[in-house]
């Protein structure tokens, strides 16, 4: 039976409508907004990282030219720290206390970065070069920096009221019975590493404007963000103590969000309160360095785990210790990122006992929070190098141990130690087409080739589960114009998806419109009253199933306007090409006459919401295969092949974008991407000139392919795939780097990034010995 893809619905490869603009300079971004009267702000900030400081004069700066405003921390006592809401519970069911970040600090700097005073003036070079003239007295003290010193004895403290950078402490799983599964072990595996951290790096460095507006007694805030509803119930109700209503968050294009665009950072409050001291629109906007100073950051975990097997290599038991920085401060969700990860420990396999520590510490760096993936590409990549060196320790091929250990489909539902619930799952299947396309039987003729040429070889492979679009909504909103377009309102924000395309398609689909009819609307909070906004994969599971099902409520509407028009039963209407018609007749109304008919404006107005009460857990399998030059210790990934399980695909073009983005900034951490700072907090790598993004002649083209398996627990089998990229490539391309290293030098581990010198140096002292 041959199933026909609808023209603009779910499955069409439908090119992205919003691109014209883009790629014309057509877009409008926050920094492109100018409204009457602007003035500018600059925050000054700290050069020191550990620091009790007093600002002995601010007179020159607010004297200097153009200068309207000078703000320090003694200005902002009306004014709420910034607190994280996302403290999980302790073994002993105590919540750990938080360290919440001031807008201005008052008499202590933690980091290089951290806000000291905020100046406006008629120009953004005006305001730095009055901030230039505060007058500031350092009082420094010793810096930590290193995940790895800060719980060390004597080590210096973040918070010296604390005494200890320990953060928090969480467990999962069952320590009982990890340790009886590992008694009862006759086969043990074990690695420890550093997850390195990451700069977020969007196209787009943040920018803000804030605006007083007297007449509504109201605020108005300008913001590239990830979703305004948050945005406004943070700023408005904990930070200035006022209800929502008081604000109004618009969110216009945005360059790029990837998590850390979801937080509240202390510019949006500083604009706020700078507009209604002046009674004119504040602008701020960051430059590339402040986004690697203050942006927050992601990964960097130290981490140890064991495997527990049997004589055959099946996983008995898993143990994981896991030390996380947060940097000076909790950001918005920091605490619960590396709790999310641990939740998804036993990934795709059957692993009957688990125990998991997480230790959360301060140190003096910029904050660290949720990065594309939020835990789970820790995870899975903790998951898979493990899995890898299992492999090595019982003999077995990558595939084999992996093979052995699988969630069968037959035990689906599966409930894993962490509680989480997958509903569908065939993983060998997807690892076995995966190695099937990467040629993965012909691997040692290659390797052999690549001998002859003086290159080393390796293969490497990642079968990875995530969970996203969490339980809960998204409302969509459908309204039937008077043109005979249609436009949908809904509370996520695009950062670079592709919403305007993929929410039209579903629209589309039910009222059989040309999607260029459709117009999407989002980030404003006076056209929508709440919002879950963009993350965790949740938009098109969540928000495109609302929209299709508000999309049915809108046709329902007009066929009834149309019947009542037409004099025929609703049942009878059909809709076709923006009009409306009398089944098996000429007779019809177009989608203007519609609206011109319609009563009252409820009648061309629909509404969905489709509410989920379980994660979805998108899966698959990443396959890199990599040449390495033992004379330089360069890598080149030289084949690279996905398949991945999606549960349905909404746009195949829309989807391999994500994808292949996703792949790429997962490779950029495991071969590239490091931020370093120095023992005294001082951030190394602060630029590109230092900091070293993955580059588009990095990759070969990719291979990629779905195998979906429906979920069960979306309405439409959807499971999300915005994060799924960066989970699958940095254990694929490690692994791929490590397997190349050890069959020519018996070289089982090197950390991320492995770079040519970590290689290089690597390769020389395994020659040496």
């Amino acid at each position: 039976m041959t199933v026909l893809t609808p023209k603009f619905g779910m499955g069409a490869s439908v090119l992205r409508v919003e691109d014209a603009d883009f790629i014309t300079g057509k877009g409008r971004y926050t920094d492109d907004i100018s409204p009457e009267s602007l003035l500018h702000g600059y925050v000054l900030r700290s050069p020191m990282a550990n620091a009790t400081f007093k600002i002995t004069s601010a007179e020159a700066a607010k004297t200097a030219p153009g200068v309207h405003l000078v703000l320090t921390g003694a200005d902002l006592g009306h004014l709420n720290d910034l607190k994280s809401p996302a403290m999980q519970r302790q073994p002993d069911g105590s919540r750990a206390p938080t360290r919440d970040i001031p807008i201005l600090c008052r008499d202590h700097v933690r980091y290089v970065g951290d806000a000291i005073a905020f100046v406006v003036a008629d120009s953004r070079a005006l305001a730095q070069d009055a901030a230039e003239m505060i007058e500031v007295e350092f009082d420094d003290a010793e810096a930590v920096a290193a995940t790895a010193g800060a719980l060390d004895e004597g080590a210096p403290l973040v918070w010296p009221e604390a005494g200890s950078n320990r953060a928090f402490e969480y467990r999962l799983g069952d320590q009982a019975k990890a340790d009886e599964a590992f008694s009862k072990a006759s086969r043990f595996a074990r690695i420890a590493f550093h997850n390195n951290r990451l700069v977020c790096n969007y196209m787009e460095p943040r920018a803000a404007i804030g605006e007083w507006r007297a007449d509504e007694d109201r605020f108005v805030l300008t913001v590239g963000s990830q979703g305004v509803h948050s945005m406004r119930k943070i700023i408005a109700e904990q930070v200035f103590g006022l209800t929502s209503d008081k604000l109004r968050v618009v969110t216009p294009d945005v360059g790029g969000g990837f998590g850390p665009k979801t937080f509240v950072y202390r510019e949006y409050p500083l604009v706020l309160d700078a507009a209604k001291r002046l009674g004119r629109p504040v602008k701020w906007t960051g430059d590339r360095g402040e986004h690697f100073l203050t942006d927050a950051q992601g990964r960097d975990n130290l981490v140890e785990a064991e495997m527990a097997m049997d004589d055959e290599g099946r996983f008995l038991g898993l143990r994981v210790k896991n030390v996380a920085n947060l940097g000076a401060y909790l950001s918005q969700y920091g605490p619960f990122i590396p709790f999310i990860g641990a939740t998804m420990s036993t990934g795709v396999y059957d692993i009957q006992a688990l125990d998991v520590q997480i230790i959360g510490v301060y140190t003096n760096t910029c904050p660290v929070d949720a990065y594309r993936g939020a835990g789970r590409p820790e995870a899975a990549f903790l998951l898979e190098k493990l899995v890898d060196e299992c492999a090595r320790e019982m003999g077995l091929t990558p595939d084999e141990i992996r093979r052995r250990n699988f969630i069968p489909p037959d035990q689906f539902p599966y409930r894993t130690q962490t509680g989480r619930l997958y509903d569908v799952g065939e993983f060998a299947g997807h690892m076995e087409q995966a190695m099937e396309r990467a040629g993965w039987a012909g691997f040692m003729e290659r390797a052999t080739e690549s001998g002859r040429n003086g290159k080393l070889r390796g293969i490497g492979m990642a079968t990875y589960i995530e969970a996203c679009a969490f339980a809960g909504s998204e409302p969509a909103h459908v309204e039937l114009q008077g043109d005979g377009s249609v436009l949908l309102l809904i509370g996520t924000q695009s950062n670079g998806q592709g919403h305007a395309t993929a929410y039209a398609q579903f629209v589309a689909e039910k009222l059989d419109l040309p999607i260029e009819k459709i117009k999407v609307h989002q980030g404003d909070t006076d056209r929508l009253d709440n919002g879950g906004g963009t993350g965790g994969s949740r938009s098109i599971p969540l928000g495109g199933v609302s929209a299709a099902r508000a999309g049915e409520d809108l046709a329902a509407k007009i066929r009834k306007i149309a019947a009542d028009e037409l004099e025929a039963a609703p049942a009878d209407i059909e809709l076709v090409e923006g009009s409306a018609r009398i089944v098996g007749t000429d007779r019809s109304m177009d989608f203007a006459a519609i609206a011109r008919a319609a009563k009252q404006p409820d009648d061309l107005k629909g509404m969905g919401e489709f509410v989920q009460d379980e994660a979805t857990y998108p899966n698959g399998t990443h396959i890199c295969e990599v040449e390495i030059d033992p004379e330089t210790g360069r890598v080149e990934i030289v084949k690279y092949t996905i398949v991945d399980d999606f549960g349905a695909t909404v746009n195949p073009v829309l989807l391999a974008g994500q994808v292949h983005g996703g792949v790429v900034q997962g490779a950029g951490q495991a071969l590239t991407e490091d931020t370093v700072y120095g023992e005294d907090g001082q951030l190394i790598t602060a630029s590109f000139m230092d900091y070293a993004m993955p580059r588009a002649d990095d990759f070969p083209s990719f291979s990629f392919e779905t195998r979906n398996v429906p979920s069960t627990t979306n309405a439409l089998g959807i499971k999300g795939a915005g994060e799924a990229g960066t989970i699958g490539a940095t254990p694929a391309v490690m692994n791929a780097v490590t397997d190349a290293l050890y069959r020519a030098y018996g070289i089982r581990h090197i950390e991320m990034p492995a770079t040519p010198a970590r290689i290089w140096e690597a390769i020389e002292t395994a020659r040496a010995k």
